[in-house]
Formats: C-alpha cells, structure tokens, sequence
C-alpha cells in the first residue's frame, strides 16, 4: 500500500487549479456548466493530502460521452462512478496529462464529472463552503487528518472510513437530509 501524506496548504494548488481549469475551458467549452476547485486543496490554511480535486459539471448524462471522448485525447481514461451517484471519475495516464501539446508536467489531480444538483457534487461544494467560511473547524479537520495518518500511513480506506463522521457533521449543520447522508455514508465506506 502506498503511504498517506499530509501537507501543509500551499498556494500553488490554487494556482495549478486555475491553470487547469483553463485547459478544461478550452477543450470542453459548453459541454460544461461549470468548473469547481473542491476538497482539502480548495480550503486556505487546511492540511491535505497534496492532489488537488476538481468538479467539472454538467446538466445530465447526455454530454458525458463526448466529455470521455475529449478527455481520453487529453490523456485520461474514464474510471466509472466507483460506486458514488451522479460522479464520474476520471484517471490521469501520466505525469502529462491533461496533454494540451505543452509537454508540462502537471500536479497530481483527481478529475470528476459530476451532474449538476448531485449529492456528490452538493457534498463537495457545501464542505469546502463551510470550511473556507469557518477556520477554526478547518482547522479542527486538519488535525483529525494529522492523527487519523499518523495511526495508520497506509491505509486509505480507513483513513476515508474515519474522517467521514466529521464531514457527516457539518452537512447535518447544512440541513442535508438522511437520504443523502447516507449515500455519503455508504459511498465512504460506512455501512
């Protein structure tokens, strides 16, 4: 198993992001509605695992064909909805990818498409919201991440399986209802 690694925030992954971001403009245009920088990466001051997680959305499933076609150009291959609604999941070929022809190197990234009013893409908006907007528990879900890798480096699962009821808590305070919590919940391995 590979080890889990927890770094301080860094403004570079706001800045790959938007760089990134611009390439997915480019190449998908309006078969996107939107694109959302999300996860630990996208939170200032909050400790997280250093790939940056993105959201490109669309309205339905209807443009998900051609978005795999045009993202396999780019170097990706499409990797299903691993078991979580409306988020489909997309894994990078190499250090190159997405390959617009620059021949950069680009950070590690996880890539997802996500159907717009999801509660995958509803959970990734409204945590990220609610930790940029309040520190201290930002900062709180930092150091549950610290000793969640400290107890056990190598196993991701567990480390998911743990950080959940955290998470469960906040969009409780969001007024997410128990469907949706327990979609998070059995999407994160909680049974």
């Amino acid at each position: 198993m590979k080890e889990i690694i927890i770094e301080d925030h860094s403004l570079e992954w706001a800045i790959a992001f938007q760089k990134l971001k611009s390439i997915y403009q480019e190449y998908l245009e309006d078969l996107i509605m939107d694109i959302q920088h999300v996860g630990s990466t996208s939170v200032p001051g909050l400790t997280a695992k250093p790939v940056i997680d993105i959201d490109l959305i669309i309205e339905d499933h209807s443009a998900l064909k051609p978005i795999t076609d045009i993202l396999a150009k780019l170097g990706y291959e499409y990797m299903g909805d691993l078991g979580i609604k409306d988020r489909e999941a997309f894994k990078r070929t190499s250090s190159r990818t997405p390959d617009d022809g620059s021949m950069r190197d680009w950070p590690t990234h996880n890539l997802y498409v996500c159907i717009n009013g999801s509660i995958a893409l509803r959970n990734h908006l409204a945590l990220r919201d609610f930790l940029r907007a309040n520190p201290q528990k930002a900062k709180e879900y930092g150091e549950l991440k610290k000793r969640l890798v400290a107890e056990n480096p190598f196993d991701i699962d567990l480390y998911i399986k743990n950080k959940t009821p955290f998470i469960l808590e906040i969009l409780k305070t969001l007024d997410f209802d128990e469907s949706s919590l327990n979609e998070i919940r059995k999407a994160n391995g909680i049974d």
